[in-house]
C-alpha cells in the first residue's frame, strides 16, 4: 500500500505538464538511489569489480579513445552523482535557479539549459585533457555530476535578472549576479586542482548559461533542436490516443443542451487565448528581454506561472 502510494506520488510528479524542474531532479535522484542499491548489493555479493565496470562506462572519460567507444557517456554524466552531499548540492542549486528560468521563460528552456550546459562542460573537459600540455599525463581521469548544467542554469539566471534577489543565510540579500560571479570565481581558482576537468567544465557550462540567454534576448533559441530531438522521441514513446467515432440519431436538442455545449466552447476559446497571449508574451522576452514588458504582461506571465 505505502509502495504504491509512494510510485503514484512520483507518477504524477513525472506527468505534470510544464514540469521540467521536477522530471530532472527525479532522474538524478532515481539513477543515484539505483547505483546506491548496486553498489551495496554487489558489493556485499563480492561482485563488486560489476558496479565499477557498469559506473565507468556511464562516467565521461578524458581520454578520446576510451571516449570513442562509449560516446553516450557524454550525456550520462550528467545525471549521474556518486556522493550524497554532491547530489543534494547540485538539486538544490538546480532547483532555487531554475525556477526563475520556468517562471519567466518556461520549462522548456530549463531542459535546454541543464543539457546544452552538460554537453559543452564534456566537450570541453575532452579539450582540456587533450590538447593542453599542462593536463596530459592525467587522461586516466573520468567525470561525472549534474554541475556544468547547473552552473548553465546559475549563470543564465543571473544573465536574465541579475538584480533578482535570494535571502542568503547567515548572509541576508544577495542579487544572483554576485552568486553566479562567486561561482565563476571559485571554479577558476581551481582549474590547476585535483578536480580540474570538472572546474573546467563547470566554467563551460556557466559560458553555455550566458550565451544562451544573450542570443535569446537577440531573437535566436540555441536550444530549440533539444525540444524536437526530445519531441521525436517521445512520439515513439507515447502513443497517440485513438479517435473513437459514434454515430447518433438525429434528435432536437434542449436549449439546455445548447446552453452547456456554448458555455463549454465559450470555456476552450479562454483557455485557447490565454495561452497565444502567454507565447507572445515569451517571444516578447526573448526578443526585447524580460524589461521590455508592460506591468500587465509582467503580472499576466507571473501569474500562469502559477497555474
Amino acid at each position: 500500500m505505502i509502495n504504491n502510494s509512494l510510485l503514484e506520488e512520483f507518477k504524477n510528479a513525472w506527468n505534470k505538464p510544464n514540469n521540467a524542474i521536477a522530471q530532472i531532479i527525479l532522474i538524478n535522484v532515481g539513477l543515484f538511489m539505483t547505483l546506491l542499491i548496486l553498489k551495496i548489493t554487489l558489493t556485499l555479493a563480492g561482485s563488486g569489480i560489476f558496479y565499477n565496470y557498469l559506473l565507468q562506462h556511464l562516467m565521461l572519460p578524458a581520454d578520446l579513445n576510451s571516449f570513442i567507444i562509449q560516446p553516450w557517456s557524454i550525456i550520462t554524466y550528467f545525471f549521474l552523482h556518486e556522493e550524497i552531499f554532491h547530489i543534494i548540492f547540485n538539486m538544490l542549486v538546480f532547483y532555487w535557479f531554475g525556477k526563475l528560468i520556468a517562471e519567466y521563460l518556461g520549462s522548456a528552456k530549463v531542459i535546454a539549459l541543464y543539457v546544452l550546459g552538460g554537453l559543452s562542460g564534456g566537450v570541453l573537459y575532452l579539450l582540456i585533457y587533450n590538447l593542453i600540455p599542462y593536463y596530459e599525463g592525467q587522461q586516466i581521469a573520468k567525470m561525472l555530476g549534474a554541475s556544468a548544467g547547473v552552473y548553465a542554469i546559475v549563470t543564465a539566471a543571473a544573465t536574465f535578472l541579475p538584480n533578482y534577489t535570494f535571502y542568503l543565510l547567515f548572509i541576508g540579500p544577495v542579487k544572483i549576479k554576485y552568486i553566479a560571479l562567486f561561482y565563476v570565481l571559485l571554479s577558476f581558482s581551481q582549474t590547476i586542482g585535483p578536480n580540474a576537468g570538472g572546474e573546467w567544465a563547470h566554467l563551460a557550462g556557466a559560458a553555455m548559461g550566458y550565451l544562451y540567454i544573450t542570443q535569446l534576448q537577440k531573437g535566436q533559441d540555441l536550444g530549440g533542436w533539444i525540444m524536437k530531438v526530445i519531441r521525436f522521441f517521445k512520439s515513439f514513446l507515447i502513443q497517440s490516443p485513438t479517435i473513437k467515432v459514434s454515430h447518433r440519431s438525429s434528435t432536437k436538442k434542449t436549449p439546455q443542451s445548447s446552453v452547456k455545449k456554448n458555455a463549454s466552447n465559450s470555456t476552450s476559446t479562454a483557455v485557447l487565448t490565454d495561452q497565444d497571449e502567454i507565447d507572445v508574451i515569451l517571444d516578447k522576452i526573448s526578443h526585447g528581454g524580460y524589461e521590455s514588458l508592460t506591468k500587465e504582461e509582467k503580472q499576466k506571465l507571473f501569474n500562469a506561472s502559477k497555474k
